[in-house]
């Protein structure tokens, strides 16, 4: 067979330096023309990490045992020999920026498990070193209350305690630079900006020394142990925090002044509190109880009476009075009627609120108690409100009308502890009795505790009043509590975790808003920004992509089929999202600690992964 010329690019040889030429044949493997580059460049060093970066095909050559000719690879290839681990710059939720070598070879999916586990369990000595193949971490052990990895020594404390302790408030100047997504379809532009999972960094034109963001993306937490994910909790604190300072997330005043009490209390605690203390871990326990369903509930009687409006009204109407009528739960429906007498006869309308969207509407200081409902009807989306009389009748309504888009109803077990979670968080917002008595504390840096929105509303000193008062209701947790009902008041807004996507339905000429969240899609008209459809993926039998055009079809129970293309993302992003949440949905406690990379880039990868 006839030898012939291959043009290879040694990065070790400097920028400046020409590619050298090494006579091969279309029969040797990869491992042999590695063997000749290292034999040509006459250098000593370690080239155990090195391999061939085909410029041409976008690609890594990683299987040494392959020819030449089987790889298609011929004189006109232009290959890189290039180390597979490179440096990277890493921001971190909180603002840190670390400096660490990720694998530019590897999916990346694969690469990001690795750099969590890092920064998780491994000691922050090897933060500048080789990042090990998954599977190859054991379960933590703890050592004076951190990771026992990094207990080693002062320096290794010290970057474990930049990594589980929040950061202090930014200025308010530094907040109103930021970007804020003024709509939906703002957010459509930020949301398109994710890697590819199934690809390499290297292949989705990342280089060495490029700066990262390490955001959480799919809202399904699993796992979550304090004493063990500190740094996993506190860095999906300060990405809660952000979404509420950028307005990503919408809330009540009230709830704004809560979450501003809250970031207050944890600064606080933060630079008070020794990284190695231990103190209110008693807490942990029930606290975290709000991010995992484990509780044993009761039965209850599910006849209330409520005020709701005497039918279903379109948003386009203006709000009127109430009209008072007897209300009951069954199974997942309500039924109500004129009258208690008239209960046991045809109700006047029968809502079912499986799949529904639920959505407060709650105003404490005016003892305004509301549920808007967007009920699934074939047109679209109906909407209505229910209006209680009181804090007692409003949980109660809340909790059943949550259990019941979810397709639960009150004889489950997770009723009685919804009902508590949402009397907790409405005591949180009632100014407190000893308010009044509070003492101002002067550093307290008010304007960078809440958003822009609220800066420009109130003078400093009224935000103070206001978020010292629902201080005082939170005052008495720990750090890690206090940070687990941030996250819990955070994932009960009405948008928590919708991911938006610009797209064309088949057959529609306009274009319109998907959003995608952790247990369902949702259409979104653009010109009003609400819900008009909701599809759930417990209902969803079948899911495709067409990639010769780039469309995704989905198939739900019921005969419902939907097609659409994107407008402003690759359909393989919304096709990730899709598959990634699905993933999280099959996914159980498993002891190894391990995840199912195979499934997670079948279900999300397409035909590429493949």
């Amino acid at each position: 067979m006839a030898a012939w010329d291959l043009s290879v690019t040694v990065e070790e040889l400097g920028p400046e330096a020409p590619p050298i030429k090494i006579s091969v044949t279309s029969d040797l493997h990869i491992g042999g023309v590695i063997f000749k580059i290292v034999e040509k460049t006459q250098l000593q060093c370690d080239w155990s990490d090195h391999a061939l970066w085909w410029e041409q095909k976008q690609q890594w050559v990683l299987r040494t045992s392959w020819t030449l000719d089987k790889c298609g690879i011929h004189a006109d290839a232009r290959l890189l020999f290039t180390p597979q681990h490179k440096a990277l710059r890493l921001g971190l939720p909180n603002g840190v920026t670390l400096r660490l070598r990720a694998c530019f070879s590897s999916p990346v999916f694969r690469t990001v498990h690795g750099i969590c586990q890092l920064l998780s369990e491994c000691s922050p000595k090897t933060l500048d070193t080789t990042i090990p193949p998954p599977g190859t971490w054991s379960v933590p052990v703890l050592n004076s209350g951190m990771p026992v990895h990094f207990a080693d020594s002062p320096k290794t404390q010290a970057i474990y305690k930049m990594l589980v302790v929040s950061q202090p408030s930014p200025s308010p100047e530094s907040i109103a630079k930021l970007y804020r997504p003024a709509s939906k379809v703002d957010k459509t532009h930020i949301h398109t900006r994710w890697l590819d999972s199934s690809r390499c960094l290297l292949q989705q034109g990342v280089q060495e020394n490029d700066k990262l963001w390490l955001r959480f993306k799919y809202y399904t937490f699993h796992d979550m142990e304090p004493k063990y994910d500190g740094v996993r909790l506190t860095q999906l604190y300060e990405q809660a925090r952000w979404a509420i300072l950028l307005e990503d997330n919408d809330c009540t005043e009230e709830e704004m002044m809560l979450f501003g009490a809250l970031q207050y209390h944890i600064g606080k605690l933060s630079l008070s509190q020794e990284v190695n203390s231990c103190q209110g871990m008693e807490d942990l326990e029930s606290a975290l109880e709000s991010l995992e369903v484990k509780m044993v509930g009761e039965n209850k009687s599910a006849d209330v009476l409520v005020r709701a409006y005497c039918d279903l009204i379109p948003k386009k109407l203006s709000l009127r009075d109430y009209k008072q009528y007897w209300f009951k739960f069954q199974d997942t429906s309500i039924f109500y009627y004129k009258s208690k007498d008239e209960s046991y006869g045809e109700p006047i309308q029968q809502m079912n609120l499986k799949g529904c969207e639920v959505a407060p509407d709650v105003n404490i200081a005016g003892q305004k108690f509301c549920i808007r409902l967007l009920v699934p009807a074939p047109e679209g989306m109906n909407e209505a409100y229910l209006r209680c009389e009181n804090e007692k009748q409003y949980s109660e309504w809340m909790a059943a009308c949550k259990l019941a888009s979810k397709g639960l109803t009150l004889l489950d077990s997770s009723y009685q502890k919804e009902v508590k979670n949402i009397q907790t968080f409405l005591a949180m917002q009632r100014p407190s009795s000893s308010a009044s008595t509070a003492q101002v504390d002067e550093s307290i840096n008010t304007l960078s505790l809440v958003s822009p929105r609220y800066t420009k509303k109130y003078k400093a000193k009224q935000l103070t009043i206001r978020i010292l008062e629902a201080y005082q209701n939170v005052a008495q947790l720990s750090l890690m509590a206090a940070i687990l009902k941030f996250l819990q008041i955070w994932q009960s807004l009405p948008d928590f975790g919708i991911s938006y996507f610009m797209i064309r339905f088949k057959g529609s000429r306009k274009d319109e808003v998907l959003g995608i969240a952790n247990n369902r899609l949702m259409r979104i008209d653009l010109g009003v920004g609400d819900v008009v459809k909701t599809w759930r993926y417990n209902n969803m039998r079948q899911w495709n992509v067409n990639w010769d055009i780039r469309q995704v079809a989905i198939e739900f129970d019921g005969n419902i089929n939907i097609a659409f293309s994107c407008v402003t993302a690759d359909c393989k992003i919304v096709h990730e999202y899709i598959g990634g949440y699905i993933f999280m949905l099959t996914r159980v406690r498993n002891p190894s600690n391990t995840v199912n990379e195979e499934l997670f880039l079948k279900l999300t990868g397409g035909h590429e992964a493949l």
